[in-house]
């Protein structure tokens, strides 16, 4: 049976950037306090009047274009998203016309901040089966558009972007999908979330004027468990296969906090030049830093044909996952 390849990806974040500096402008915070608590420096911003799905279809242009293949060759698109056009239709719906996509089907994906692992696992599975040969899996989320700017806790953390990887099938074992492992707890849903919009609190003039319509956070709660658990998830994972720390070549974490990152790579024992964080230009991007992070190792030069790269993220929810496949181009 084929395994899964991961066979181009294409990225896009938006021009406008918003820096440090430009937020202790609208809140009290400054560059200093956030680069100490996140690693942060500035995000990119999308422009009024655009949308998740304009970054999404612009990122998986990319993605084709670099495969060198038309958007009617595509067969599944997954668009993994906390912030889609609309409730209904699914932006997998705008893409796919936007695009082209003639023969392809799709869905929205929602699981926050581990999105993207959990679309790209999923893709995995399609091909692996033979029902799927090219499966567009995209990363985007507008932040920007569910953050309250009077609140500094949440409104430095977020920027905008998108990324999209080509999933096909592989039948030279060396190069693809190695295995996951995913995990879902509910008992975290107070700790991140945004309250209203949804069938539990419809949204009124109420809900507008209590600011229920932006991402609320308990940092200490999040930050405790994303550690723990994606830790325990990557060693979990590289258990399985039979593999240690010492055999992943590139550990692409969530891009949610450099102090996140830092102590889960500590734990794990994997060292700095093995680990890739790219949240200083783009904040967390939610869906989509996975993605960005890959592209930025690959442009660097530290990521190549048959590396072991180890991808984790934790995310609302909760939300965890953890990834491993052979780098196949």
């Amino acid at each position: 049976m084929p395994t899964a390849k991961i066979s181009a990806l294409g990225c896009y974040v938006p021009p406008r950037i918003l820096t440090n500096d430009d937020l202790s402008k609208i809140v009290e915070t400054n560059d200093a306090w956030i680069v100490e608590r996140t690693g942060m420096r500035e995000r990119h911003i999308l422009d009024a009047g655009l949308a998740t799905s304009d970054m999404a279809v612009a990122a998986a242009c990319a993605a084709l274009n670099s495969r060198g293949i038309s958007a009617s060759e595509v067969d599944t698109i997954l668009v993994c998203t906390v912030t889609p056009d609309m409730l209904f239709p699914s932006t997998a719906c705008l893409v796919q016309q936007q695009l082209g996509a003639t023969r392809a089907w799709g869905f929205d994906l929602i699981a926050a901040c581990s999105g993207f692992l959990y679309g790209l696992t999923t893709a995995a599975q399609m091909v692996k089966t033979g029902s799927q040969q090219k499966v567009l899996v995209i990363g985007a989320d507008t932040m920007s558009r569910i953050l309250d700017y009077t609140d500094r806790a949440t409104c430095i953390l977020f920027g905008d972007g998108a990324g999209a990887f080509l999933v096909e099938p592989s039948t030279d074992e060396n190069f693809g999908f190695v295995g996951h492992l995913n995990e879902i707890d509910g008992s975290g849903a107070a700790f991140l979330n945004m309250p209203a919009g949804g069938s539990r609190i419809p949204t009124s003039h109420e809900t507008v004027d209590k600011r229920l319509h932006y991402v609320k956070q308990e940092g200490q709660q999040v930050f405790k468990f994303a550690v723990k658990k994606m830790y325990e998830l990557c060693n979990a994972v590289l258990r399985q296969h039979g593999l240690t720390a010492a055999d992943v070549d590139l550990f692409v974490p969530h891009q949610a906090n450099k102090r996140i990152i830092t102590a889960t790579t500590d734990r794990l024992g994997i060292p700095p030049e093995r680990v890739i964080i790219n949240l200083d230009k783009y904040g967390n991007t939610t869906a989509a830093t996975i993605p960005l992070a890959t592209r930025d190792a690959l442009e660097a030069g530290r990521l190549k044909k048959g590396d072991l790269v180890l991808f984790a993220a934790v995310g609302a929810g909760y939300t965890a996952g953890a990834a491993l496949w052979r780098w196949a181009y």
